[in-house]
């Protein structure tokens, strides 16, 4: 009986390694990477985060040291964090604006000594509120939308008057692009882009991080579900990017990633806007975890999961493993 051999033949362009290499649709390089850098009060110093193996807190000092590191690896950008004392903490996050604060001082001792790094800066009151959530209470609890976006609008000019490329908004409150864009552009920022956490889910996988910049204990048995996204919901993160859009965000961030690659792939469907994701401190340390048991290769696992990320639509990526990865990269 004669043999019947199908007409298209797929594994032909899986034969050999050039041809992969030739024909694959993403590629993942160290400009696709920000590295998250989580900033402490003091001189010389280096705290070891328990809950994010390998990651830790650093004085001004050793964060300069590590983004010229950084840079010299092929990153293109850092994103900062501060986790400060708790005396400097209140009700109203009145810290998060001063112009001598450690974030303030951070921005620019970076950008005064080491050229050619773009610097992200989070615009948030969680490090700065003492019960820990991202905006102002009343006495009964309620977190106050009107009230905190006036300490952001603040909080955004002192970081750009710093020398912050990035403002960074994750806080969720309704209208706060549009105020801070308003204020930047009085001030004399029109070049300061805002990266919106747009589309930022009220999620499982931010312990660690809250553990990094000391809002968890503050926090308690609260939670962020009045202002951050339900993770049972897509067509909303339609109608939160769209809004951000309209109100002047350049970038727009989709958080956590890996969880949540059907929102990313939906929305760069949808918009033509730049797409930067966050492979937040919980799927960071779970991978960490399993790889430190040797369940899994962290160099393939890591790799294969931030191409995951591009393929679904991300242009960039902030990441826990910026640092591993680009050395892996190159």
């Amino acid at each position: 009986m004669k043999k019947r051999f199908p007409k298209v033949r797929m594994r032909r362009l899986r034969t050999d390694k050039f041809t992969r290499n030739l024909v694959r649709e993403q590629s993942l390089s160290c400009y696709d990477l920000i590295q998250p850098l989580f900033v402490m009060d003091g001189k010389d110093k280096k705290q070891k985060i328990k809950s994010m193996p390998s990651m830790t807190r650093m004085s001004i000092d050793k964060i300069i040291k590590e983004v010229k590191i950084l840079k010299n690896l092929g990153i293109q950008a850092v994103a900062l964090f501060p986790n400060i004392t708790d005396k400097n903490k209140s009700n109203d996050g009145k810290e998060s604006y001063n112009p001598n604060g450690l974030i303030q001082n951070c921005i620019n001792e970076i950008k005064n000594k080491v050229d050619g790094i773009g610097v992200i800066s989070d615009v948030a009151l969680d490090p700065y509120t003492s019960h820990g959530q991202d905006g102002i209470r009343n006495k009964k609890g309620k977190i106050l939308n009107d009230e905190t976006i006036d300490v952001l609008a603040k909080q955004a000019i002192s970081h750009a008057s710093a020398g912050a490329d990035i403002v960074a908004p994750s806080d969720m409150m309704d209208g706060r692009v549009k105020r801070i864009r308003q204020e930047l552009e009085k001030e004399g920022f029109k070049d300061t882009k805002i990266l919106s956490y747009a589309a930022k889910y009220s999620s499982n996988f931010y312990g660690p991080f809250r553990d990094a910049v000391g809002s968890n204990k503050n926090l308690g048995k609260s939670n962020k579900d009045t202002y951050q996204m339900d993770f049972a919901n897509k067509k909303e993160s339609f109608r939160e990017i769209e809004l951000d859009i309209n109100e002047g965000a350049d970038i727009i961030m989709i958080k956590p990633a890996m969880p949540y690659l059907d929102i990313i792939s939906a929305i760069n469907n949808e918009f033509n806007v730049p797409i930067f994701v966050y492979q937040v401190s919980g799927e960071y340390s779970m991978i960490k975890a399993a790889c430190q048991k040797k369940w899994l290769n962290e160099k393939k696992i890591v790799l294969e999961s931030l191409t995951a990320m591009k393929r679904a639509g991300a242009n960039a990526i902030f990441t826990y493993y910026a640092k591993e990865a680009a050395k892996w990269l190159s």
